[in-house]
């Protein structure tokens, strides 16, 4: 027997026989492998979104976020009264009054009013409920319009530089140079007290911020080669600042805005606190910690229950935020 005899036997014995089925089932398997790959690149943002699901943070702040917009969107149905409805003569219930809720033991004769009644004979919990509209609508609004606004000029400025760069800069600069709720009260003070007004308050006094982030990206982006090859090939600066400079600069910002609508809330919170804010009778989280702030000893379910909803919001976003920087950050995922 010759030495290739001795081989061939050697690996037949090494043979490991496969059923034909599980054989036909291992190779589908593979092409759907393959089949996944290519029809589903692994872009950057299919990337980052794994590895957003990866954070448990952020996840229960994307949960408490869903949570919060789910309560504004089914607030009608969710609230037991009208938040601006006074039950005098309508139920057998006080001033102050505290949380009634018959599956605690409250006796069933009492009107259940989860989160009891306010100086103003109001339901409690039909106004918390209400005010996470009025909030998560301010932070969203005013975080948009500082977004557009604030990275409209820093994009321009970085991209176009010389004389525009420098005044657009140094009005953010000046606008950064006053501590933001001080800037924010003197604004509504001139304006005139008023949600609207507030929201316009704090996306300027938040708009520097974005400018300097997307500035700071575009001076980097527009020295790339894909940008060169693009003016290269005869493209117009307007579609180079839009279709490539820009979309590649978004990153940041993204972690920024959800980071800025904590910040938002809360300043709107504290010009709402100063009576600059939301007037009443709406119902609005600081609003409704100014009108009962003296009532914080000898009722304190309504100082507790919009201070709670106020930190629960801001604590969601700011663990969503954190999720989503961990997970556009590539630094941090090497």
């Amino acid at each position: 027997m010759t030495d290739s005899d001795h081989h061939r036997d050697h690996l037949e014995s090494r043979t490991v026989v496969v059923p034909r089925g599980k054989a036909i089932e291992m190779l589908q398997a593979q092409a759907a492998d393959v089949t996944r790959l290519y029809a589903r690149p692994m872009t950057q943002w299919r990337l980052a979104l794994r590895r957003f699901r990866e954070r448990k943070s952020g996840m229960i702040g994307l949960g408490i976020v869903v949570a919060l917009i789910l309560v504004a969107i089914l607030a009608p149905v969710l609230a037991p009264y009208d938040p601006i409805q006074i039950l005098i003569g309508k139920e057998d219930v006080s001033r102050y009054e505290s949380p009634c809720i018959h599956a605690l033991g409250c006796p069933e004769d009492r009107p259940q009013h989860i989160m009891g009644i306010d100086g103003n004979v109001r339901d409690q919990f039909s106004r918390v409920i209400y005010g996470s509209r009025v909030s998560l609508t301010l932070g969203f609004f005013t975080v948009t319009l500082a977004l557009f606004v604030g990275a409209g000029i820093g994009a321009v400025a970085g991209f176009r530089g010389g004389w525009f760069d420098n005044i657009a800069m140094r009005v953010m600069d000046v606008i950064l140079g006053f501590p933001s709720l001080l800037l924010a009260i003197a604004i509504v003070a001139v304006l005139g007290p008023g949600l609207r007004n507030a929201l316009l308050a704090i996306a300027i006094v938040t708009m520097p911020g974005y400018a300097r982030v997307m500035r700071a990206q575009v001076l980097a982006i527009k020295e790339s080669d894909f940008v060169s090859a693009s003016r290269a090939l005869g493209a117009s600066s307007r579609h180079i600042l839009f279709r490539r400079v820009i979309p590649n600069a978004l990153t940041p910002l993204v972690v920024l805005a959800t980071l800025g609508v904590a910040t938002a809330i809360l300043e709107a919170a504290g010009l709402s606190f100063l009576g600059l804010g939301a007037q009443p009778p709406a119902a609005e989280w600081g609003s409704m910690l100014a009108t009962e702030r003296n009532q914080v000893f000898t009722a304190p379910h309504l100082v507790f229950y919009p201070g709670l909803a106020i930190m629960i919001t801001v604590l969601g976003f700011n663990l969503m935020g954190d999720g989503l920087r961990d997970a556009l950050d590539p630094t941090l995922n090497k």
